[in-house]
């Protein structure tokens, strides 16, 4: 059989039946025999996957995924539900664990297993030979004709066992001639896997006798049936490296059985095989109308006449195309010309939530867990963050208990590398009471779970722990402040008088400006967290004072004799220490005359000469936003950046500085006239051989203005300066997109909908109550 198909598993159940054996072995790692009665635990709902990784090394890791149609599964489930016994044969995990490398995400190989985040690539792909053969050009088209589109009441559906049978039989045979051409098709591993298979199986027929059956990958079929010998198989295996593993099952998703994953016995489309296997009857029927669902709830209009003829259009393409039933092909053909319009916008909405789908698997408490997980899982359940497959956002009010105990924790996970969470821009608010965050929960987390759990049993002690040591080894200044502010949102104050020594020794140690500049932002932004979490921030204060008083000091002399891309890297820093001060100046005890020595900085920064023009042209553009230097004064140093005198790669450089990003430099030339003219006058006096010198610094402060913005200014450039002393009302210059005056009546016409788009009635209305 195929690891995932609605038609195999339907096979696989239908054999099962007719031939009722007295044992069921199946491809997986025997070590997860003891896990195997979870199957019928009815919490337990797939998609899930076993999870085997090293004790040691929780990082060495395989899956083996099952969704609810695949073969593995429905065998475990007859056999369980049938009371018959049930084992796996496929070479241990202690020794596939041990032969390979580990790798961030891995799973194993095919599926007993597929490696998670790894393609296995064979030389020969067989259902693509077969495919071929039969005519096909498309091999998963053929597979689901012969096999996955099967009714369970043809053939291999019906209870005579050798009708069951006749589907498995084929497969063989044609796997048998395709191993005699292709060997082990460039996977020689598979000679170790499949010796150990025939020695589990020798075992089984001895204790069961010959009425047992084996449910593995077509492809293993002439092996496991080929005549060898006890000691030739178990030559095989000598030798080979071994690790001490833990196995328990896992949630998997839809999503990762994808071969768009990267998971190499990966399917295109495992929603629709879900549905082909869970739905009795009217397969495309019933697709239709979960379509058709899902594209009312984005508001497009989709009528039953719509489903109608979507379905008889899918018909209609099958029989043109020669095909038992209509596959997903041609119901995607049908769904994008009813339905989307011929659009393929909401057709990809379809392949993402239908045809490949969300759905996340469930696991039962009683499924063993590192101490990690458990609390955790713990943790989920009290404050109600259930894991899910599908993104989606969470906003955060940290006044409100829950939510600061949900930012905590997520905050944790984050610092044990656990990434379930990624905080996101507010929506809402930017204030510091809140947070906003898209969560989506992947299989491979419990991997970085297993991981973390060399920390410690629970999130806030493996938290703690690793920030301790983190901040030991840290050798960057701005990694322990980074560290610091972790530790403050995380809520880790066992961790804080580690990482607060740590960080005494680095800043008194460190005297490069740049560093200094780097830690900073960090420490401000832990102070401002601090307050809001009520958190004693006294020593990080003390610290980010004499932070600051340092960098005031060392920062105009290392902002002179800097290269283009150091100018830049340096005009960052400028700019975070600027913001960082502003957060220190808002704090509750600032820095006694902070303000002024900063100031002061910005001041030599804008002035000095020797300065790289990136770093004068934002000094003086940061002096000029807060109000701390005069508009006359701002245009008289655009003047002399501008000066004929000037290099023109120069003056390019201190315009990208003042008015370059996405700062509102734009805005402020649209209404300082003066301030623009400077820039016209010098751009229009740059020589025609230095022009294309300065040509990708322009550009590139001017391509990040809005539409709008570069719009306006070019209407003021092309129509003239206004005349010395005049308004531009006076002689109808007007920037692109505003009248010479109100216009009252299409003023009026617009207010009707205004008031309804804010809820406010009329002054009539309000009269009239």
């Amino acid at each position: 059989m195929r690891h995932h198909g609605p038609g195999s598993a339907r096979a696989v159940l239908a054999a099962l039946a007719a031939a009722r054996p007295a044992a069921v072995l199946i491809e997986g790692p025997p070590e997860g025999d003891a896990l195997l009665p979870l199957a019928a635990d009815p919490r337990m709902r797939p998609p899930v996957a076993l999870l085997a990784h090293a004790v040691d090394d929780p990082g060495r890791a395989s899956f083996w995924p099952m969704a609810a149609f695949s073969p593995e599964w429905v065998a475990i489930r007859w056999a369980l539900d049938h009371d018959v016994p049930v084992r796996f044969i496929d070479l241990p995990a202690a020794y596939s664990l041990a032969l390979k490398e580990p790798e961030p995400g891995a799973g194993s190989e095919e599926t007993a297993g597929a490696r998670a985040g790894e393609e296995v690539t064979p030389v020969v792909d067989p259902i693509r030979v077969l495919a071929e053969t039969a005519g096909y050009d498309d091999p998963e088209r053929w597979w689901e004709d012969v096999v996955e589109h099967r009714s369970p009441g043809g053939a291999g559906g019906g209870s005579d066992a050798g009708d069951a049978l006749a589907p498995f039989v084929a497969l063989a045979e044609a796997m048998e001639a395709l191993r005699e051409a292709y060997g082990d098709g460039g996977q020689p591993r598979d000679a170790v896997r499949e010796a150990y298979m025939r020695i589990q199986l020798r075992t089984a027929c001895k204790e069961f006798g010959n009425d047992v059956a084996v449910v593995c990958g077509a492809w293993h079929v002439p092996a496991l049936a080929a005549r060898t010998t006890l000691a030739a198989d178990r030559a095989l295996l000598k030798g080979l490296p071994k690790v001490r593993t833990d196995l328990t099952w896992v949630p998997w998703t839809h999503r990762r059985l994808a071969r768009h994953s990267g998971y190499g016995a990966g399917i295109d489309s495992p929603g629709w095989y879900g549905h082909l296997f869970d739905v009795a009857d009217r397969p495309i029927e019933r697709w239709m109308t979960k379509v058709a669902g899902l594209l009312r709830e984005e508001d497009r209009f989709v009528s039953t006449a719509h489903v109608i003829e979507a379905v008889r259009l899918a018909e209609t393409l099958a029989a043109l195309r020669g095909r038992p039933l209509a596959g997903l092909g041609e119901t995607t053909d049908a769904v994008r010309a009813v339905m989307c319009e011929g659009s393929d916008v909401p057709l990809a909405l379809v392949r993402d939530r239908l045809i490949v789908g969300e759905t996340l698997g469930e696991v039962p408490d009683t499924a063993p867990a590192v101490p990690l997980q458990r609390d955790l899982t713990r943790s989920q359940r009290t404050l109600r963050l259930k894991p899910e497959a599908s993104e989606r956002e969470l906003d955060l009010d940290l006044r409100k208990e829950t939510d600061a105990a949900r930012s905590r924790l997520l905050h944790r996970l984050r610092l044990l590398d656990v990434g379930w969470g990624d905080p996101v821009a507010g929506r809402g608010s930017t204030g510091t009471f809140r947070e906003s965050w898209r969560l989506s929960w992947q299989p491979e987390l419990h991997v970085r779970v297993a991981e973390a759990g060399v920390w410690g049993t629970t999130v806030v002690t493996a938290a703690t722990a690793k920030a301790e040591s983190g901040a030991v080894v840290a050798t960057a200044l701005a990694d322990v402040t980074a560290l610091a502010e972790h530790c403050l949102l995380a809520g880790l104050p066992d961790a804080l008088p580690v990482v607060m020594k740590a960080l005494a020794d680095r800043a008194a140690l460190d005297a490069d400006v740049g560093h200094l500049a780097d830690a900073l932002p960090a420490l401000a932004r832990s102070l401002r967290y601090g307050d809001v979490r009520s958190t004693d921030t006294a020593a990080l204060a003390e610290v980010a004072a004499g932070l600051a008083e340092r960098i005031c000091v060392g920062l105009p002399p290392a902002c002179t004799g800097l290269d283009a891309d150091g100018a830049e890297a340096l005009r960052r820093q400028v700019e975070a220490v600027h913001g960082a001060i502003g957060l220190l100046l808002a704090g509750t005890a600032p820095a006694e005359g902070l303000r002024e020595r900063w100031d002061a900085v910005l001041h030599k920064l804008a002035a000095r000469g020797t300065v790289a023009g990136i770093i004068r042209g934002r000094a003086t553009r940061l002096l000029l936003d807060e109000g701390r230097l005069a508009e006359d004064e701002a245009a008289r140093l655009m003047g002399l950046a501008l000066s004929p005198g000037t290099l023109p790669a120069d003056a390019a450089a201190w315009i990208e500085g003042f008015v370059g990003g996405a700062s509102g430099g734009g805005m402020l030339l649209v209404h300082d006239e003066r301030l623009l003219g400077l820039v016209d006058a010098w751009l229009t006096g740059v020589p025609a051989e230095m022009f294309t010198d300065v040509l990708p610094l322009l550009r590139r402060t001017f391509s990040a203005y809005e539409p709008g913005v570069r719009r306006s200014l070019g209407e003021l450039v092309r129509r003239g300066p206004v005349p010395e002393g005049a308004r531009r009302d006076d002689v109808g210059r007007v920037p692109g997109g505003f009248g010479p005056g109100l216009d009252r009546a299409r003023a009026d016409a617009v207010e009707p909908v205004l008031r309804l788009l804010i809820g406010r009635r009329s002054e009539p209305e309000e009269a009239a109550g």
